[in-house]
Order: structure tokens, then C-alpha cells, then sequence
């Protein structure tokens, strides 16, 4: 069976360009996995203990895996690329982050996954790619479009296009 997810990417750490660019790559190299959107890049500014600006962005995918096998295979990819494990809560700084922000309109509550992504709602780095791929998208619990959730969220934090 074929699902639609949306993958979000950031990266603070390193050659951030080559960072992202990487990421994609690994992602088209995922079995049973096409990669077949991809947003513009942006710039946004550091939060909670970052301290460097993060590039973002979001891929939408037509996968056949589960959304618990791709999260397996996303932290190897975080993984090989050189992320770190971190502790307490809140934004690190890393070499790569992917989350799984929607899988088709499915959500899951586990210890491990949550889907749709819990804050994105919250996020102005996250709402702004996504808008561009998916803006009709109604959010499974609140029913919110993405476009919707864009206006009405509260982020302040400064986002902007990437021009390298």
C-alpha cells in the first residue's frame, strides 16, 4: 500500500548546503520510496538552545514503507550523517533533524512517533514549506488547513528564503 508523507528537514551543524543537499539525496535512496515534492530552502533563526540558524525545508514522499519503518530508516539517515543523541528537551543544534510531519491522515501516538508532528502548528519554519506543498491539507485533529495554521500562527521567529 502507497502513503503520502512529508518529511521536515533542518540542519544548524557543519556545511549546512551540504547537509541538506545529502539529506535529499538519502532520502531518494530509500527502498519502495520516491521522492516527489520538495519546497524552496529556508533560513530561520535559531530556537530554544541552537545557537546557529538552521536551514529547512519539507519533501513530500509516495512510500510503501509504514511510518514506523520509515522513522527507523530517517534516524539512520540522521544517523550516518553524524547526529549526536541529545538529552532534556527542547531545539539543539545538529547536523540533520527529519521528522515525519504527516503520514496521509493517519495519527499516531506512540512513546516513539507522534503524527502528525505535534508542533506543527507551532512552527513558522515547518508551516512555511509545507504551505507550498500541501496547503489544503486539513490537519487530522483539528481539521485546520496549512495554509490556516500559517495565518493564525503565533511563531514569531524569523524565517527566510535561502539564497546561498
Amino acid at each position: 500500500m502507497s502513503h503520502i508523507a512529508y518529511i521536515g528537514i533542518g540542519t544548524n551543524l557543519g556545511d549546512r548546503r551540504d547537509n541538506y543537499k545529502k539529506a535529499i539525496e538519502h532520502l531518494r535512496e530509500l527502498p519502495e520510496t520516491k521522492v516527489v515534492s520538495q519546497s524552496s530552502v529556508y533560513e530561520s533563526e535559531p530556537h530554544g538552545r541552537a545557537r546557529n540558524w538552521f536551514l529547512n525545508g519539507v519533501v513530500g514522499i509516495d512510500t510503501e514503507l509504514d511510518a514506523k519503518a520509515l522513522l527507523k530508516k530517517l534516524q539512520k539517515i540522521e544517523k550516518g550523517m553524524g547526529r549526536k543523541p541529545s538529552s532534556g528537551k527542547g531545539s539543539v543544534s545538529r547536523v540533520m533533524d527529519l521528522d515525519i510531519l504527516l503520514f496521509d491522515t493517519e495519527v499516531i501516538d506512540s512513546r516513539t512517533l507522534k503524527v502528525p508532528h505535534p508542533e506543527i502548528p507551532n512552527r513558522r519554519f515547518v508551516l512555511l514549506p509545507l504551505s507550498e506543498l500541501a496547503p489544503a491539507y486539513k490537519h487530522p485533529q483539528s481539521g485546520e488547513t496549512v495554509s490556516s495554521m500559517l495565518v493564525a500562527t503565533e511563531d514569531a521567529t524569523k524565517v527566510v528564503l535561502y539564497r546561498p
